[in-house]
């Protein structure tokens, strides 16, 4: 199925950009979040005439990104989990944690931004975890755990 990308779309394209994709992908991902519309002559029509207020909007979006990366950036997050003696934690430190842990110092990170390349954090000490703010905005923090004696 060809569609029209009304967003940066990471693997796929950029905005505008008229691509082929699976029907699947685009009947239940791309077009229900509106990430997309088919790639109709009447679709094509009508994105063309509101072509610049879409890139204004994804303007819009990447500087607001930009902005909280640079406050985000090298920040360190502090949490606290059950511990053994040998340093190991009682279960492990997930993206909803760090998520929510953000949360609370009022920066607005879904779970699926947060972006943990050795997987959940299994040990006391510090990790480096990437927050993904936008398509081109990724920035790294610290995520330090403590460990707890039951």
């Amino acid at each position: 199925m060809q569609i029209i990308l009304l967003d940066k779309v990471v693997n796929l394209g950029n905005l505008g950009e008229i691509v082929k994709v699976k029907d699947g992908y685009a009947r239940n991902f791309l077009i229900p979040t509106g990430r997309a519309r088919r790639a109709t002559a009447a679709n094509k029509a009508e994105f063309e005439a509101r072509r610049a207020e879409l890139e204004k909007a994804a303007a819009a979006k990447l500087a607001e990104a930009q902005a909280q990366g640079e406050k985000l950036a090298g920040s360190t997050i502090k949490l606290t989990q059950k511990a053994g003696v040998d340093g190991r934690l009682f279960g492990s430190v997930t993206n909803h944690d760090i998520a929510e842990e953000l949360g609370k110092q009022g920066y607005q990170v879904v779970k699926s931004q947060i972006r943990m390349p050795s997987g959940p954090i299994k040990v006391v000490g510090d990790s480096a975890v990437g927050v993904s703010l936008h398509t081109d905005v990724l920035v790294d923090i610290t995520v330090t755990v403590y460990g707890e004696t039951a």
